[in-house]
C-alpha cells in the first residue's frame, strides 16, 4: 500500500485530505511542522508527501529544501497545497522542490489525480 505524509499545522486540513487519500486506498501519516515531518520520513518509507506552506517551527518551503537535500528522500515527490494563491508563492514552493502546486482548499477530485499520478497510484 502507498504511503503518504500529510504535513499541515491545522487538524482539520489534515482530516480532510485523509478522509480523501484513505478512500482511493492510501495509507496516511500525519505532522504538524517539517521538523515532525522530517523526523518522521527518516524513520518511515513514503511515497508522497502533502505539505502546507505556513507551520510552526518549520514551514513548508524549509521542509521541502531539506528533503531534496537529503539522498534517501530526495526521490520522493512533494504536493505543496497551500491558502497563498500569488504567482510567487508558486515559484518558491517549486524553487523550494515541490512538484506540484494546489490552493487551498483543495478540489478532492484534483488532489486524487495529483496524488495517484505522483504517487504511482494506490497499489504497488
Amino acid at each position: 500500500m502507498k504511503r503518504v505524509l500529510i504535513v499541515d499545522d491545522a487538524s482539520t486540513v489534515r482530516m480532510y485530505h485523509r478522509d480523501i487519500l484513505e478512500k482511493i486506498g492510501f495509507a496516511v501519516e500525519e505532522a504538524e511542522n517539517g521538523i515532525e515531518a522530517l523526523e518522521k520520513s527518516l524513520l518511515t518509507p513514503f511515497d508522497l508527501f502533502l505539505v502546507d506552506v505556513n507551520m510552526p517551527k518549520m514551514d513548508g518551503y524549509r521542509f521541502l529544501e531539506e528533503v531534496r537535500q537529503r539522498t534517501e528522500l530526495q526521490h520522493i515527490p512533494a504536493i505543496m497545497i497551500s491558502t497563498e494563491e500569488q504567482e510567487l508563492d508558486k515559484e518558491k514552493a517549486y524553487l523550494a522542490g515541490a512538484n506540484f502546486y494546489q490552493v487551498k482548499p483543495a478540489d478532492p477530485i484534483a488532489l486524487q489525480h495529483y496524488v495517484e499520478l505522483l504517487a504511482g497510484g494506490s497499489n504497488p
